[in-house]
């Protein structure tokens, strides 16, 4: 019995390659965030909070793929290099509203068009058929993996 029958051929199993793939975007996001200044995760939280105005820590750690100590961590980085604010008294309930700084906005410009050339390089090889029959494929692997988790 070979050793291949026995567990997973890496060399054909999709989530080594799915792992691999994000191990070499994230080392490749590092290295352009890391002039900047900036981390994975707080460059997520800015975009997050960019975009989605509002969310809770809760939120953000979810979005972030980090836990909600992690994001404590990195929202106190965040507003101590002024790149947030956070309210000193909640509206309602007991969340903060966190808003990017003007600071923040403008490092948030820079750090988003380095990631984009970074997913640029990634995706060079792949027409815009390939490109959107790649995301159809990851979502619909996404989709099964939640629907199986409950």
């Amino acid at each position: 019995m070979s050793q291949h029958s026995r567990g997973v051929d890496l060399e054909t199993s999709l989530g080594y390659l799915l792992k691999e793939a994000a191990s070499g975007l994230r080392a490749a996001m590092e290295g352009v965030l890391r002039p900047l200044g900036m981390n994975i995760s707080q460059y997520a939280c800015l975009e997050l909070l960019a975009q989605r105005p509002g969310l809770s820590n809760s939120q953000l750690a979810r979005g972030a793929f980090i836990s909600r100590q992690s994001m404590n961590i990195v929202m106190q980085s965040l507003e101590r290099d002024g790149l947030v604010v956070r309210s000193a008294e909640p509206p309602t309930g007991r969340a903060l509203p966190t808003e990017l700084t003007e600071l923040g906005r403008r490092r948030l410009e820079a750090a988003s068009a380095k990631v984009k050339a970074v997913e640029d390089r990634m995706r060079r090889d792949l027409d815009a058929g390939e490109q959107e029959h790649l995301r159809r494929l990851l979502g619909a692997c996404i989709a099964s993996l939640a629907s199986t988790a409950q």
